[in-house]
């Protein structure tokens, strides 16, 4: 007989081991640090390549202010997390790389194309939303104020943000939503399922928060750990990425957007003096992409769980062909 695993159990399909996760966390996090300075080595490389003075370069890759090649070296970093994470889970747990993407071994690219498109519904009920409350600081959503001129450097950051943004979004989920929440769920598999699913959550929520920064106010981390939930809630409910790559994506996109258009690319990417009325437009979002996406996800039939190991099963998953 076998048992239906849910996106955190998946790692039950290759070999076992307590050890595995603890040692997989550590060498994610190891692989994914040395992965950005190599990619700090080559936006300097480039850099220097194509005109900037070497004295100059440290200016522009410091962000303080944040620049287009600043922006562009933290979206590489992060998009080099992606195999990164695929390469851990094949060594220590005999995973083909789409385990991580989803409980079909891979990404599903129609239910992200729908989620894109929730996550546009969902931003819109955000705005209307932000437009009615009090001042939310700088972790909310402001359109007022006079367009910023267009310049060599607007138009540098909105390429960076285009090509970029989505590895980034996607990067990050892989390492939170992805392989922590795999990894802390396999850990806490031994307590019962319903911890299991719960720590895979909450732990990944928190930590995705504390990655932005310890000098952040409470607001902002609030704002960043509700995003978790909602992220992490959905891997387990839809069975993978998809929804909150989608909904990543096109938060960045958003606030990336309005930084352009009335306000400040440093502010946006390192928010300070946020108030607690971003708190209600917070929730609107989370709560109204949950409740859309949910609802997507039964009208298609979308598979939340994977066939678990029984007859060969384990065998065939490390080999990639389940």
């Amino acid at each position: 007989m076998s048992e239906d695993l849910r996106y955190d159990q998946l790692q039950r399909l290759g070999p076992r081991g307590l050890w595995r996760p603890w040692v997989g966390l550590v060498l994610l996090v190891l692989l994914v640090m040395a992965a950005q300075l190599v990619m700090s080595v080559v936006v300097m490389v480039v850099l220097i390549a194509t005109g900037t003075a070497s004295g100059d370069v440290s200016d522009k890759l410091s962000g303080d202010p944040v620049t287009p090649s600043f922006l562009a070296l933290v979206n590489l970093g992060w998009a080099v997390a992606i195999p990164a994470v695929w390469l851990i889970a094949r060594a220590l747990h005999g995973q083909a790389p789409g385990w991580v993407a989803s409980v079909v071994r891979g990404i599903r690219w129609r239910w992200l194309l729908v989620c894109l498109g929730l996550s546009v519904l969902a931003l819109a009920a955000t705005v209307v939303v932000a437009t009615v409350l009090p001042d939310q600081g700088a972790s909310g959503v402001e359109v007022s104020g006079e367009l910023n001129p267009w310049t060599s450097a607007a138009r540098d950051f909105l390429l960076v943000t285009i090509l970029l943004t989505p590895l980034q979004a996607a990067g990050e989920e892989y390492v939170f939503r992805g392989y922590f929440a795999q990894a802390f769920g396999g850990v806490a598999s031994r307590f019962g399922p319903s911890v299991s699913a719960t720590v895979a959550v909450v732990v990944p929520a928190l930590l995705f928060a504390l990655a932005h920064g310890l000098g952040q106010d409470l607001p902002t981390f609030f704002d960043r750990f509700a995003f978790g939930l909602v992220a992490g809630v959905l891997v387990l409910l839809t069975g993978g990425l998809e929804a909150g790559i989608a909904m990543h994506v096109l938060n960045n996109f958003l606030a990336f957007g309005l930084a352009l258009s009335f306000g400040d690319m440093t502010e946006a990417l390192h928010p300070s003096g946020g108030t607690w009325w971003s708190i209600p437009v917070t929730l609107t979002q989370s709560f109204v992409y949950l409740g859309l996406a949910l609802w997507a996800a039964r009208r298609m039939g979308l598979a939340s769980r994977a066939e678990g190991p029984g007859d060969g099963a384990i065998l065939e998953a490390r080999q990639g062909r389940v």
